[in-house]
């Protein structure tokens, strides 16, 4: 998330937007991100301020050797990603001490500037199964590591295509671990890591050797890309977040570039035979009574433009459950024609992990045109009330909303209101009259900016910034897309992302990082799209075809390049679930890495990644816009201890203890699009022995 300071060095960099994990950076429309921008903006005011690989012995690891560990099985941690670890032997008495034990490097990292067109953004967290510390890297190859000692036990490399223009960046949050039980000890593929690449496909290692799953699709992998249409440039479609397990059912979703076309590729999500790869079911979220035709569907028969599912899914084995966060139809900013297309839209949507069938949904925004698409994984957790334990599906959104939803039947835990908001969109759109706010928890960032909220570091600029709010359309949250230019706040990069939330299970306190800056949305004549965009490079114009209107977005930054609303633009915050109520919020993050001077200044900064909480009382999380890691009390909010990284720690962390020893492990790899420093590290912290 990113616009525009080097205006003060270079004298300008455009200001760009392409939020998070779906950003419009597509062929004919690419754009820098939120981050890119702020980070001028920051500078100024801390200075006023102050194929595959060699594969080793199989006999190198797995089974073979065989560690003492509390484990990470999955990319939450557990399955329904409360990103808990009952670990506590860093405290806060003794987190200070914490150093570096071990540093792997990955080797994949891009700029974007030279063969490789797209940026790199180093999103993964490890597992940690059978002993063995598995990652992925941005272009997708697979590696086992000594979680002790950080030595690569093998690596694997599926050899993606990186030629193409990837409309989310290359990116790999993580990978996923199965043991099937009709497979002996030493078999090969007893335990099978399953990946999703950026190019579309789904492909089976066994985890011992690094090989691929003979038995599993073609030669250990699945081309998914024909099934979800014809695709208009290499990247338009692919797989951002791991697949996740049911049972013996590998389930996978994709991310499809936004704002590009109603007839995007199909956003079905598809469950495959953990052994064998055949399909076991799809779904595609299309609306009931949806009506086939030749334009409407891929070859396969999925509905285009549907919904698709690119943040983390999360699974309840035991009622036999995939819990899907969906993104809005395709394009975001129009719907008009189409609004059928929203029916699963912005939802979380239980289905059965056997077969695929809708168990309920539950929608958290209607008929979505803000591109507050469900971003961050559905966490499965507990709370009490009325003295009754009840398991939930926790949703944190772009909104700064909390839902907490029955897990059994998708009815919300605390009330749900109703609420009139902003009519009058553009010409021919159809907006719901009603959007759905929580009793509880409170929202965690502002939905309303007025002119008096309007803010700069001088005088000229914080007029500026009033007159520019008096200009915009600006109804407070859901003010719709229109003509006039319409004030988002919080925009599409606001509230909670992909990195989600973490949750300690026992004491129901649940942690998120926010972010809230203003944004600009303005919609233009289709026909004008072209001429628009040649006469503005570098802007976000996305063209919306099949619809009226195209679409400009950009961050609301003042004149001089910061954003026109009081600091803090970032922070962390703890809820407590049982009661719905907010414990304490504090600024997260400085401009020390976003200043041409180290002047580490806590103005809160955006945050891309999550936190994890731990049992010593702990929340870990790096994230933040500066290449810090850090510490903070559960109870307070205090940050109890930071330490630098080698580039942007734009991921979320995990934990795990090996031979008698806990380790906090975090990806620093930078985000490209965000100008975080970039880089290939994977870095390990412990106590001292």
């Amino acid at each position: 998330m990113t616009t525009v300071l080097l205006r003060l060095r270079n004298h300008v960099r455009r200001t760009i937007a392409a939020g998070a994990d779906r950003s419009s950076a597509a062929l004919l429309s690419v754009a820098p991100t939120p981050v890119a921008g702020l980070r001028v903006a920051l500078v100024f005011v801390a200075l006023l301020v102050a194929g595959c690989t060699s594969v080793p012995d199989p006999g190198a690891i797995g089974e073979a050797r065989p560690r003492q560990a509390s484990e990470w099985p999955h990319y939450g941690g557990d399955a329904g990603g409360q990103r808990y670890s009952d670990v506590g032997q860093i405290t806060r008495e003794n987190v200070s001490q914490l150093e570096i034990v071990w540093t792997h490097h990955g080797g994949d990292v891009s700029d974007g500037k030279g063969e490789i067109r797209s940026t790199t953004a180093y999103e993964n967290t490890p597992i940690l199964v059978g002993g063995v510390l598995y990652i992925c890297t941005p272009m997708n190859r697979v590696i086992a590591i000594d979680p002790v000692t950080g030595a690569e036990h093998w690596s694997y490399d599926p050899k993606i295509d990186v030629s193409g223009r990837y409309a989310n960046q290359l990116i790999c949050r993580g990978v996923e671990a199965w043991t099937d039980p009709q497979r002996a000890d030493g078999q090969a593929c007893r335990r099978t890591l399953f990946t999703a690449t950026n190019d579309g496909r789904l492909i089976a290692l066994d985890g011992a050797t690094g090989r691929p799953c003979a038995g599993f699709g073609n030669e250990g992998e699945i081309d998914l890309n024909p099934a979800a249409g014809e695709q208009r440039w290499q990247g338009e479609y692919q797989m951002t977040s791991p697949p996740v397990l049911v049972g013996d059912v590998v389930v996978v979703g994709s991310a499809v570039g936004d704002n590009q076309r109603v007839d995007a590729p199909s956003g079905v999500v598809r469950g495959f035979d953990a052994r064998t790869g055949a399909l076991r079911w799809a779904w595609d979220a299309a609306p009931p009574g949806f009506v086939a035709n030749e334009s409407n569907v891929s070859e396969a028969g999925y509905a285009l433009g549907t919904p698709n599912a690119w943040a983390p899914l999360s699974v309840d084995e035991e009622r036999d459950l995939v819990f899907v966060p969906t993104g809005n139809p395709s394009p975001d900013y129009w719907r008009g024609a189409f609004p059928e297309m929203s029916y699963y839209g912005s939802s979380v949507v239980a289905l059965r992990g056997g077969t695929g069938e809708v168990v309920w949904s539950f929608q958290t925004v209607h008929q979505d045109l803000w591109d507050y698409d469900v971003p961050a994984q559905p966490t499965l957790s507990t709370v009490v009330r009325d003295g009754r334990e009840i398991p939930v599906v926790v949703q944190a959104t772009k909104m700064g909303l909390i839902f907490v939803l029955d897990r059994e039947t998708g009815k919300p835990v605390f009330p749900v209101e109703e609420r009139p908001v902003p009519q009058n969109g553009a010409p021919g759109e159809k907006l719901s009259p009603t959007q759905p706010f929580p009793l509880r928890p409170p929202p965690l960032v502002k939905h309303r900016m007025t002119e008096d909220d309007a803010w700069g570091i001088a005088f000229f600029d914080k007029r500026a910034c009033k007159q520019r709010i008096a200009e915009l359309r600006n109804d407070g949250i859901y003010t719709p897309p229109t003509l006039q230019g319409s004030l988002m706040f919080p925009g599409n990069g606001g509230g909670v992302n992909w990195g989600g939330v973490a949750i300690h299970p026992e004491r129901r306190v649940l942690v998120a990082n926010m972010m809230e800056i203003p944004w600009i949305v303005r919609l233009f004549p289709r026909e004008e799209w072209e001429a628009t965009r040649r006469a503005n490079p570098g802007k976000e114009i996305s063209p919306q075809d099949g619809t009226p209107f195209a679409m400009w977005r950009e961050l609301f930054m003042s004149p001089i390049g910061l954003p026109c609303v009081k600091p803090p633009w970032g922070t962390l915050a703890a809820v407590d679930m049982n009661r719905g109520e907010i414990l304490w919020q504090v600024p997260f993050g400085t401009v020390r890495d976003l200043a041409p001077l180290p002047l580490p200044i806590k103005l809160g900064v955006p945050s891309l990644g999550g936190p994890v909480i731990t049992e010593g009382g702990l929340v870990f999380i790096a994230a933040a816009m500066d290449d810090y890691f850090r510490a903070f009390d559960l109870d307070t909010g205090e940050e109890l201890w930071k330490a630098r990284l080698p580039a942007g720690g734009q991921a979320t962390p995990m934990t795990y203890t090996a031979e008698g020893r806990q380790y906090v492990v975090i990806a620093a790899g930078g985000h490209g699009r965000a100008q975080t420093t970039l880089g290939d590290s994977l870095v390990a912290f412990a106590l001292p022995h």
